[in-house]
Formats: structure tokens, sequence, C-alpha cells
């Protein structure tokens, strides 16, 4: 069995075009997806919920979802889940949850 430590599969439509950025000859590329549930409340209402992920992407497949995806694409990606931390000019600790990616696919019609 492929190990199911730390493995996280989503699939989200992006929140905005991949930013992408180069450190030597790697690549690193970062962007938001959304994935969303739907469900009725206790008066039958249906209610969407939807929840806000933090993509980042190194290497060869960075460079291809820098190319190919955009603002809106539905995609499905695999990979684990990273917590880091990092303080502000001023001083402020964040904490910021990401996936980092190892499979990517495009899903949905070709975009225009």
């Amino acid at each position: 069995m492929k190990s199911v430590r730390n493995s996280v599969q989503l699939i989200g439509r992006l929140g905005k075009d991949p930013e992408v950025k180069s450190f030597g000859k790697s690549q690193k590329a970062s962007f938001t997806i959304a994935t969303s549930d739907a469900y009725k409340n206790a008066k039958g209402e249906k209610v969407e919920d939807t929840q806000w992920h933090n993509i980042v992407i190194w290497g060869k497949l960075a460079d291809i979802a820098g190319q190919y995806l955009k603002k809106g694409a539905e995609v499905a990606v695999e990979g684990k889940l990273v917590h880091r931390m990092y303080e502000t000019d001023k001083g402020e600790k964040r904490y910021v949850t990401e996936i980092n990616v190892n499979d990517l696919a495009m899903l949905g019609t070709k975009q225009k």
C-alpha cells in the first residue's frame, strides 16, 4: 500500500493564476484552490461550504502549472500537508498551512 501518512488529495478550482518564482534552476508555483461541499440545514435550505487551500508546487510541475493553469481551472492535486511559521517585518508571528504537491491533474474543459 502506498504510504498514507500525511497524504492529501483535493479537487478544486483555482482562485487566482499561479504565481511562479525561479530559484536558480528550480521553480516554485503557488496558488489557492477552493473546494466546496453542499448540504441541507435543519430548515431544508441548501447550504454551500467553501474551503480555501494554499497550494505549492516545485520543479518541472511548477513550470507546467504556470504555463497551463488559470483562475477558475479545475484541478486534482495530491501531496502532503505542511505547517510553517514565519515572522513579519514587524516581528509578528504568522502561521501558514499549505499542500506541498507531488502530483497534479488538470480537469474539465480546455482553457481558452
